[in-house]
């Protein structure tokens, strides 16, 4: 791996994150496909700063629920609905899940 390479790796990596969009609010509605099992949340409040993929989209996608990340982030986002709490989703400024959803990079139960 030349050092351009590597330089251009490493710059990817760490702001992958920089410009991700986030959201504090109420738990919504949390979605699953049965087709493909895809899960996604609405939450209450206003998103800033969406991945431009994300378009007008108002919803966040878990990006792998069958990770076990994917399911500590839907037991999280379960267990908000459930009681009412605020949570905070930091996205990771890419649609890789779903083509119009920014995926998740965080959610915190506040």
């Amino acid at each position: 791996m030349t050092l351009k390479s590597l330089t251009a790796s490493l710059l990817a990596v760490c702001c992958v994150g920089a410009h991700a969009g986030s959201q504090t609010g109420t738990v919504t509605q949390i979605s699953v496909r049965n087709t493909d099992g895809l899960v996604y949340v609405y939450l209450s409040g206003t998103a800033s700063s969406r991945a431009t993929c994300a378009g007008a989209t108002v919803y966040w996608m878990i990006k792998d629920e069958n990770s076990n990340a994917g399911k500590q982030e839907l037991a999280q986002l379960m267990l908000a609905s459930a009681t009412g709490k605020t949570v905070t989703i930091t996205g990771m400024n890419q649609c890789v899940r779903w083509i119009d959803g920014e995926d998740i990079g965080a959610v915190s139960v506040n």
